[in-house]
C-alpha cells in the first residue's frame, strides 16, 4: 500500500537492531522493507555514542541523481563520522557475529519469553506478558479479567521496578502506564533467564503485599 503511493517507510529499530529480537533487524522478523532505518544503541552496544540511518536504494537513487546534478548533498554534523565511535561499532559488530550473539537472542530469546508467560501470566498483578527476542515486559493491572489499570497515583511499575532492584536486578517502569520492560544482555544463558525469574518473581510477591497492606488490594 505503502509503495502504490510513494509513501516512505522509515523503521526505528534503534532499540531492536542489531540482533535483540532474534534476528539482524525488526524489520527482518516481520519481512517488512523500510526505506530509512535508524540505528544507534546496538550499534556500539553504547560503548561509545553512535547512531546513523540505513538508506535504502529507493532514497539513496534520489540523493545520488540530485548530487549529481546540484552537487554534493550537505550531511555534515559536529560530530559526524566520530573514529573512535566507528571503532566501537565495528568492534561490537565484530564480537556480535563472532559470538552468534543474534542467534543466542533467538534460541534463549524463545526459552525467555516462553518462562516469563508461563510463570507470570498466572499471576494477580499481571495483566498481560508480551515480547518477542529477548524484549519482554509485564503490564500490571488492578482486576485481571477487565483488565483495568490502577490509579496512576499508586505508582505500581515503580513500585514493581523498585522491588526488583531490592532483588539485584535492573527493570524498567515504562512511560504510559504501570508497565516493567526487561532487555537482558544479547549473551544471556537459559540459567540466567530462570535466575531473573526467580527475583522478578520475589518483587511481583513484595509489591502484591505491599498494594495489599496500603490500599486493601485483593487481586
Amino acid at each position: 500500500m505503502l509503495r502504490k503511493y510513494e509513501v516512505l517507510l522509515i523503521a526505528d529499530e534503534v532499540v531492536c537492531g542489531f540482533g535483540r529480537v532474534g534476528t539482524p533487524f525488526g524489520s527482518h522478523l516481520y519481512d517488512i522493507r523500510p526505506d530509512l532505518i535508524t540505528i544507534a544503541k546496538g550499534l556500539t552496544s553504547a560503548y561509545l555514542p553512535l547512531s546513523g540511518v540505513i538508506v535504502g536504494e529507493r532514497v539513496w537513487e534520489v540523493i545520488e541523481r540530485g548530487s549529481e546534478e546540484l552537487g554534493p548533498m550537505g550531511h555534515g554534523w559536529t560530530y559526524s563520522g566520530h573514529p573512535l565511535g566507528a571503532a566501537a561499532a565495528l568492534a561490537n559488530l565484530d564480537i556480535l557475529e563472532r559470538e552468534k550473539l543474534t542467534e543466542n537472542a533467538c534460541d534463549t530469546g524463545s526459552y525467555l519469553q516462553e518462562q516469563f508467560t508461563k510463570s507470570f501470566e498466572p499471576h494477580p498483578l499481571v495483566g498481560e506478558v508480551r515480547g518477542v527476542g529477548l524484549l519482554v515486559a509485564l503490564e500490571f493491572v488492578q482486576e485481571k479479567s477487565k483488565k483495568l489499570r490502577f490509579d496512576s497515583n499508586w505508582k505500581v511499575g515503580a513500585k514493581v521496578s523498585s522491588a526488583c532492584l531490592e532483588q539485584n536486578l535492573i527493570a524498567r517502569a515504562m512511560p504510559n502506564g504501570d508497565i516493567l520492560g526487561f532487555a537482558p544482555p544479547l549473551s544471556i544463558t537459559r540459567t540466567e533467564v530462570d535466575d531473573i525469574i526467580k527475583r522478578t518473581a520475589k518483587a511481583l510477591n513484595s509489591v502484591t503485599d505491599l498494594l495489599a497492606k496500603e490500599y486493601s488490594w485483593k487481586g
